[in-house]
């Protein structure tokens, strides 16, 4: 009788399931197309984004240089060009790179190349293509805002002068 049923069982429902119906395999396209298109997005980052966070480490390295001056007792500086940016301390035979500062050594940009601008102007002179804010043993400074552009990006790191620094 078992047999008898089992037998009639199949007859009933003629249509073995053998593999994947087309609406299970859109379904599955569709996950594995959102799974890749959120993996691209967080793996190619755009270059606003870029952008933004070189800002944001700038802004907290001039924090550090600008307390460096005051704690040293001699002016630091922020230098830059097109391609990488690094920090000074003055000596008496002039500036000189923090070599010995993990966090004030010499770094690149992440995408190059990247136009720097700063209003107003810097009042020291630099070597050609190349922009330096200056900080004195003084614990107010004059505010200024520092625009950093690649491409069509755009950020800027903005200082009030009292060793607040913003990047919009």
């Amino acid at each position: 009788m078992s047999m008898m049923a089992h037998r009639s069982l199949r007859q009933t429902n003629p249509v073995a399931r053998n593999g994947f119906t087309l609406l299970e395999l859109l379904v599955v396209v569709v996950i594995a197309g959102i799974t890749l298109g959120v993996v691209s997005l967080n793996a190619f980052r755009s270059d606003q984004q870029v952008l933004q966070n070189d800002a944001q480490r700038i802004a907290l390295l001039l924090q550090l240089t600008r307390e460096e001056a005051i704690l040293r007792n001699r002016p630091t500086a922020f230098e830059a060009d097109a391609n990488s940016y690094r920090f000074l301390v003055r000596e008496e035979n002039g500036w000189q790179a923090l070599t010995q500062d993990d966090m004030l050594r010499q770094r690149d940009f992440k995408r190059t190349p990247v136009q720097l601008s700063m209003n107003p102007p810097p009042t020291e002179a630099a070597a050609p293509n190349t922009l330096r804010i200056t900080f004195g043993r003084e614990p107010v400074d004059k505010p200024f805002a520092l625009t950093m552009a690649s491409g069509d990006s755009s950020v800027v790191i903005r200082a009030d002068g009292v060793g607040h620094f913003s990047v919009e």
